[in-house]
């Protein structure tokens, strides 16, 4: 049995117009200067507690400033303007693994369970995750606290498994838990990026990355 982990935001969700405009949203009802585009999508995957301290220096408390950005996002998750939309392709490979009886699947995010259960919701996903686990229950990324809950949820060892992400924190993550940490160039964090931070081997499309997965699978059926 293989216990394939995936990240949300970035890797299965494009979601950075709803995470760039809420946290502008945050930031101003604050009376904050708004952090830019480009440095607001360097702390995607983290937590939201952990990704405030990322980007302020200022004395004004975290706590605020999350329940800010959770208000904002809550005014803003139903404007179409900031859908978040599937990868392509990332839907075809959920179900095709999810198919397999040598498979188990999981999440792994930043997101709250509330944010991840709107995601499943919203592009029918529902029933293919044995585990999922979220900011809400686990330490920030790239601490390997998610993966060993995910772990323990499924019964399963660190060599059966494998991180699909698109950030550095996705890849130090899976290197922490002693897993194999597969990055996606889809995503928020680039290609050098995700190598420095020990990704294994990099994926430019859902095609590629479904193709590796199965022949992977496959070999290990064979021994």
């Amino acid at each position: 049995m293989r216990l394939i982990i995936f990240d949300c935001d970035g890797t299965i969700v494009d979601s950075q117009l709803m995470i760039v405009a809420t946290m502008k949203r945050a930031f101003e009802t604050l009376g904050l200067e708004p952090p830019t585009r480009e440095q607001t999508l360097s702390i995607i995957g983290r937590s939201l507690h952990e990704a405030m301290r990322d980007l302020t220096d200022d004395d004004h408390p975290i706590e605020e400033m999350v329940q800010a950005y959770r208000a904002s996002f809550v005014e803003l998750r139903d404007d179409p303007r900031y859908e978040e939309p599937l990868y392509d392709g990332a839907k075809e490979c959920l179900m095709a693994l999810h198919a397999r009886d040598d498979v188990l699947l999981g999440i792994a995010t930043g997101k709250s369970r509330r944010g991840v259960d709107a995601i499943i919701e919203l592009h029918d996903l529902h029933n293919l995750f044995a585990t999922i686990q979220t900011a809400d229950m686990a330490p920030s990324k790239p601490h390997p606290g998610m993966v060993y809950q995910a772990l323990e949820e499924t019964g399963l060892d660190a060599a059966d498994a494998v991180i699909i992400g698109d950030t550095s924190f996705d890849m130090a993550m899976g290197k922490a838990a002693g897993i194999t940490s597969l990055g996606v160039e889809w995503g928020y964090h680039d290609t050098p990026t995700l190598l420095r931070a020990g990704a294994d081997k990099i994926f430019s499309t859902y095609a590629d990355l479904q193709t590796y997965l199965m022949a992977d699978l496959s070999q290990k059926r064979a021994i």
